[in-house]
């Protein structure tokens, strides 16, 4: 996924990024609500690391992000 879908189906993927990223808090994720840029900084925070890392990580998980089957299947046939 890219960091737009990432952002549209945040509640979606709060599950995965709570598996990928434990050290976040359920604070963390009010705060990121699918933003790129807070979950970047916040990354940063909790795992002491730089920005660019925190940025390569973060765009890394994001890729790894599959959109569920049913979603697809509507957006190819453009019916809810």
């Amino acid at each position: 996924m890219n960091w737009d879908q990432v952002a549209g189906k945040w509640m979606q993927v709060r599950g995965s990024v709570r598996e990928h990223w434990g050290k976040l808090t359920d604070d963390d994720f009010e705060r990121i609500a699918g933003n790129r840029d807070k979950f970047v900084g916040i990354i940063q925070e909790r795992y002491g690391i730089a920005k660019e890392e925190a940025l390569k990580r973060a765009d890394e998980w994001a890729k790894t992000l599959r959109e569920p089957e049913a979603t697809k299947a509507h957006s190819l046939t453009g019916r809810p």
